[in-house]
């Protein structure tokens, strides 16, 4: 009986659930155009969603801007925030001259201790 109940099945090469009965979602293509290879992208959204202006080139990971009809969409960085490095947000906190103060300090600190350790290591 174990012989026949599974002959002739691939178990997990393929699905036992049909599309019968399932009503997809209406959807739309976009078009995308990169601002530096110039290549096309095509994404399929839900039909009643927004479609982002931006887009990441799928070929060299530019900006990809959408394309309307015949022309492409201006978008608008003026909000967009530039990236703070290590250095803006030290300049924020100090000055050049209490920078240098400290690396003074530090660096006095280390010739004292390395000649602390000379002297151990030349007296051992």
């Amino acid at each position: 009986m174990a012989d026949r109940s599974l002959r002739g099945m691939r178990i997990g090469a393929s699905s036992l659930q049909s599309e019968d009965g399932v009503v997809f979602h209406e959807r739309a293509n976009f078009t995308y155009v990169c601002t530096q290879c110039s290549r096309e992208t095509v994404m399929t959204f839900a039909a009643d969603a927004e479609a982002p202006e931006v887009w990441e080139c799928r070929t060299c990971g530019a900006e990809a801007v959408l394309r309307v009809g015949d022309t492409v969409v201006e978008v608008d960085h003026s909000g967009d925030k530039t990236p703070r490095t290590h250095w803006d947000m030290l300049m924020e906190r100090r000055t050049i001259p209490e920078l240098e103060e400290l690396l003074e300090e530090r660096l006095a600190l280390l010739r004292a201790r390395r000649g602390g350790e000379e002297k151990a290591r030349l007296s051992a």
